[in-house]
């Protein structure tokens, strides 16, 4: 007799982050998306931090009403990072006879968190304690790739690519506005582009021609974060985005895409708000219109940017691209959920159920070989301690 029991698959979404709207559409997708050999576990994150899980957290018209999490259906849950429970704890604070805290066990953790607590290694970091295998970037790579300032630092030195940028903190604004603007018209000419360090969907993004705009936008952009990155305008360029999955060396990029927009940049509202499919339901050209040798450039140097940030799983790589001139700017990596561009994969022959399968084959294979270091070392050192006490374990290594 064979065990056909299904993999559980807890998705979560939400989260205390200006992207939370963004996470519950994305999650509504995803699930849609399981095959039917996972059983899934929607886990939703409130505004306030909060967790819960239901079937009713499944349904998009659901959370229309904000008292979602009130519903009977729904329970609060929390994450245990105790590794005996590998999986949530349901009705942490229940008690009584016919109301107990229950464990849910779950196989994978697939996280849709959108932005701040989701994509920059937080809620990772608390996947590793779990000890629970999990899709996407590990904590330093998700770390890493959210914050816009860091990531190019990386991409330069692996000979990458990016465009010139200033960028500076909340405190340095704070203290000589006019000699942050000095710096930045010395080395950037407009027009510029002025972003959040740590935020994606384009919130908090701004394009500035002159000095007064340039004020604004960064003081739009810092209200979001506490540190600004001014990029210069890479002019008669067109976008082009390529997602890349694999885990060390399984490596696939996906063909290329050009997005179109009725402004100078892809704002929120071109990515989320012109349908009801977010970033599948905006105008692109698949495949974009690039020469093969120009195409395959591209695709090449996606690939080394997954490798350069230590990626796994999935990400889309956004690129500046002037044709003609066969220029390459990377501008981003969008790691999950962010990433999760089904429509580039069903365009290059992987549909949306077999690109899942192989994320969490990815997720499983980077567990095991997690698995495979070693974490408990023992030694004499408390032997020697409680022997001599712990100066005297200090001191002779200091008189060796």
């Amino acid at each position: 007799m064979t065990n056909s029991r299904k993999t559980t698959i807890a998705v979560l979404f939400g989260g205390r982050s200006v992207e939370h709207d963004v996470s519950i559409v994305t999650a509504q997708q995803l699930m849609r998306a399981m095959p039917d050999s996972y059983h899934v576990l929607p886990v939703y994150i409130s505004r306030e931090g909060k967790w819960y899980t239901g079937d009713a957290l499944r349904t998009l018209e659901n959370f229309k009403d904000e008292r979602i999490t009130s519903r009977p259906d729904v329970q609060p849950v929390l994450l245990s990072p105790d590794v005996r429970h590998h999986g949530f704890i349901v009705n942490p604070l229940a008690s009584g006879w016919f109301k107990k805290p229950q464990v849910q066990r779950v196989d994978v953790l697939f996280p849709a968190v959108h932005g701040t607590h989701g994509e920059d290694g937080t809620l990772q970091g608390l996947f590793e304690l779990a000890d629970i295998p999990y899709v996407g970037f590990a904590t330093l790579g998700s770390a890493l790739t959210n914050d816009k300032i860091m990531t190019k630092q990386v991409l330069r030195q692996a000979g990458i690519r990016v465009v010139d940028d200033v960028h500076f903190s909340r405190a340095e604004w704070q203290r000589d506005a006019d000699s942050t603007m000095a710096r930045i018209k010395d080395m950037l000419p407009y027009p510029v582009f002025v972003k959040p360090a740590t935020l994606g969907s384009s919130i908090g993004v701004g394009r500035a021609d002159n000095d007064q705009l340039l004020r604004a936008s960064i003081e739009v952009a810092l209200g979001f974060d506490r540190r600004v990155l001014v990029e210069s305008a890479v002019t008669q360029s067109v976008e082009i985005n390529c997602s890349v999955i694999g885990y060390g060396q399984e490596l696939q990029a996906s063909v290329l895409e050009q997005p179109l927009s009725w402004s100078d940049f892809l704002a929120f509202e071109d990515k989320y708000l012109r349908g009801s499919k977010g970033m599948q339901s905006q105008a692109r050209v698949i495949p974009a219109p690039l020469a093969p040798e120009l195409s395959a450039h591209i695709q090449e140097i996606a690939k080394r940017a997954f490798q350069a940030v230590d990626g796994r799983g999935i990400t889309r790589v956004d690129f500046l691209v002037r044709p003609e001139q066969g220029e390459v700017f990377l501008n981003e990596l969008n790691t999950l959920p962010g990433s999760l561009a089904f429509y580039l994969w069903e365009a290059s022959g992987v549909p949306a159920g077999e690109l899942i399968d192989r994320l969490v084959r990815y997720a499983r294979e980077a567990y095991a070989e997690k698995r495979a270091s070693v974490y408990d070392y023992k030694n004499a050192l408390l032997s020697v301690a409680t022997t001599s006490g712990t100066k005297g374990a200090k001191g002779s290594k200091t008189r060796a």
